[in-house]
């Protein structure tokens, strides 16, 4: 997705009165001025034709656009990470391992390409894991017979004392992890304040936006989100995550206030 397109979404999630139902009421004749400047509208009009927004007409004085819950999914980087943080475990581990022979390694790149994409973690050689039931893999793989001599799909515990803090920390590189989340911290905390009393500071608000933006979705497509009972001690995740909500309601509160100074 292109940057401007993502940077539109954030825009009307923290601008919403509620993340859990994004609604943005009234867009200021300042804001559709701006917008049809860097043509932002005709991204709205895509949005909508994509079904990442819809419009809800309430009054010929009432504009509203609302994302609807694949768009709010995409504005927060392809996952929500309160839900997935909050989900259920059943204690057991699910494997991927396979042996794809070196004439296929097309399909060996494509399989482990897939597992990355799924936030699987990479435990050892060609081992794969993930708290979560296989579902989707199931149906990928659909109801073809499977070669047990190239891939096999396990439900497992750990049985010679093997911690699961162990087996995540060797599964997925948190310390990277967190790498991305401290870079995040140091962006989100670089957001200009005070009120936008002139063209300068709010295009000083709307780089701040583009570049937190970015930094958030580099630091999450890294992270797994494992249910909270397996996030290690000094995980920073739920750090960034709730500084990026208190961060970007304090922004919103800026262009909410704000009437003539985005016309740049």
């Amino acid at each position: 997705m292109k940057s401007k397109t993502f940077e539109l979404l954030s825009f009307l999630l923290w601008t919403a009165e509620r993340l859990t139902r994004p609604t943005v009421r009234n867009l200021t004749d300042s804001f559709e001025s701006w917008a049809y400047r860097n043509g932002l509208l005709q991204q709205l009009s895509r949005l909508e034709k994509q079904e990442l927004v819809e419009r809800v007409s309430a009054g010929s004085n009432d504009r509203i656009y609302r994302l609807t819950q694949q768009g709010r999914l995409v504005a927060l980087g392809g996952r929500d990470p309160q839900v997935q943080w909050s989900r259920a475990w059943d204690g057991r581990w699910r494997l991927v391992a396979f042996d794809v022979p070196i004439s296929r390694n097309s399909g060996r790149q494509r399989l482990r390409r897939y597992l990355q994409e799924r936030s699987f973690g990479f435990l050892q050689k060609s081992v794969w894991i993930t708290p979560d039931p296989l579902r989707e893999e199931l149906q990928v793989i659909g109801g073809s017979k499977i070669d047990v001599k190239s891939l096999i799909l396990l439900e497992a515990k750990p049985c010679a004392g093997e911690s699961d803090a162990e087996i995540v920390a060797n599964g997925w590189n948190f310390q990277e992890i967190n790498k991305g989340y401290a870079k995040y911290l140091e962006v989100v905390n670089r957001r200009p304040e005070g009120s936008l009393t002139d063209p300068a500071a709010a295009k000083e608000l709307h780089e701040w936006a583009a570049e937190e933006s970015q930094a958030w979705l580099s630091a999450i497509h890294l992270d797994p989100l494992l249910p909270e009972r397996l996030l290690p001690r000094d995980y920073l995740g739920r750090v960034a995550w709730h500084r990026r909500i208190t961060a970007l309601a304090q922004a919103a509160k800026q262009l909410k206030a704000f009437s003539k100074a985005i016309n740049y």
